[in-house]
């Protein structure tokens, strides 16, 4: 009741790929187990090449513990329970490479794109408001693969109009119809960047 577990004999956990994840209360998951691994196969492909990702607004980390199987991953989430969680899959599983993980406010503070150059690959799934002020930071930057998924068509065509002026390239964007008899739509938008010559 209000994010207070009451009687739990089980905890509830999650399969992101291979990792158990037991997800806190009140945690955000995907409308469906489908859609999910739909969004996280196509959002893994773009990132292939990637030996160092950030996951911005990374939640419990379904995204970030399915990429790390290729990639060290920088995981940034402001919710502290949902970081845990991520955090503790991560230190029980095997065979991934590095996940680090930072608690941090992305609308009152977005990584920077400095911070952002370490990277050479971005994947940010933000609430509805979307990630204006995190958009324009990794339009500054240097990371040449970038995947945006969203819940808010509106919110994710200013986010991709701020990276294209950055000088980032669409490359494709895949609606995920995982609102049964709903007008919603997930969609997860790719975009690359090429090497600017000195």
């Amino acid at each position: 009741i209000d994010g207070e577990i009451i009687i739990e004999p089980k905890k509830p956990v999650v399969m992101f790929g291979d990792i158990a994840v037991a997800v806190p209360p009140g945690a955000f998951l995907q409308a469906t187990e489908a859609a999910e691994q739909a969004m996280a196969d196509i959002v893994g492909r773009h990132l292939a090449r990637a030996k160092k990702v950030a996951d911005l607004f990374a939640g419990c980390g379904s995204f970030a513990l399915r990429l790390a199987a290729k990639s060290e991953v920088h995981a940034v989430e402001g919710d502290a329970a949902a970081l845990s969680a991520l955090d503790r899959a991560f230190r029980f599983a095997s065979g991934l490479k590095r996940v680090t993980c930072e608690r941090r406010d992305l609308f009152r503070r977005p990584l920077t794109f400095k911070e952002l150059n370490a990277f050479d690959g971005v994947v940010f799934d933000p609430p509805r408001a979307g990630a204006e002020d995190q958009s324009k930071q990794i339009a500054r930057s240097d990371v040449p693969l970038v995947a945006a998924v969203s819940c808010n068509p509106v919110t994710l065509a200013r986010d991709l109009r701020i990276l294209i002026d950055g000088g980032y390239a669409l490359k494709s964007v895949t609606p995920i119809d995982q609102f049964v008899w709903s007008p919603h739509v997930e969609a997860v938008a790719l975009l690359e960047k090429p090497k600017r010559r000195r």
